[in-house]
């Protein structure tokens, strides 16, 4: 769960969201050296009072500031890459659940069994009790097995909607008319909202 004033991702609970953490890391890594490095040869160049025009036109300098941007867009492309296809990966299920989006609420289904399914209403403002969480609380949760592999058909009855849990790293349209496929699995037991 996030907390008010964090500066992070909440912790990750599944291995998609730890990949997702990791490849976050090594961009942003990427990103303040190569904003560092620019920040120096722009004070550089404000700075000194000395100009090379042999070095401005070198066909070398120009060969390497060409290749560079390159090389670096290839080693953020492939772990993002490697990463899309992770998630897109579905490894025999053990259980479904069917998801659907209505204008005030979530109705889950769980397929493998016969008549299971509920409707999920958030709790009113003024219902809460202390401790719970405005907009988030709901008065049937979806409880889900961890360790194993789900799978979660999402659509709505009605008009867009978005399912997401930020912890688990997913995010999915709920689209009319379209069936949309998710796949999660928890590391970790938890109440994780989304």
């Amino acid at each position: 769960m996030a907390y008010p004033m964090q500066l992070g991702f909440q912790d990750a609970t599944s291995p998609i969201m730890e990949e997702l953490l990791h490849f976050h890391d090594h961009t942003l890594m990427i990103v303040f050296l190569i904003s560092s490095l620019v920040l120096y040869i722009i004070s550089l160049m404000l700075t000194t009072k000395l100009t090379h025009t042999s070095t401005m036109d070198a066909q070398e300098v120009e060969t390497i500031w060409t290749i560079l941007p390159a090389i670096i867009l290839i080693m953020i492309a492939l772990p993002s890459l490697r990463i899309l296809y992770m998630m897109d990966e579905i490894n025999n299920p053990s259980l479904t659940v069917k998801t659907m989006g209505h204008q005030w609420y979530w109705s889950y289904e769980y397929t493998d069994y016969e008549d299971l399914s509920f409707d999920s209403y958030m709790i009113p403002t003024s219902e809460l009790k202390p401790g719970e969480l405005r907009l988030l609380e709901v008065d049937n949760r979806a409880v889900l097995p961890m360790e194993m592999t789900i799978r979660m058909l999402i659509s709505s009855e009605d008009v867009l909607h978005s399912w997401a849990v930020p912890s688990l790293g997913l995010k999915t349209d709920a689209i009319p008319g379209r069936l949309n496929q998710t796949t999660l699995m928890s590391t970790r037991p938890g109440l994780f909202y989304g």
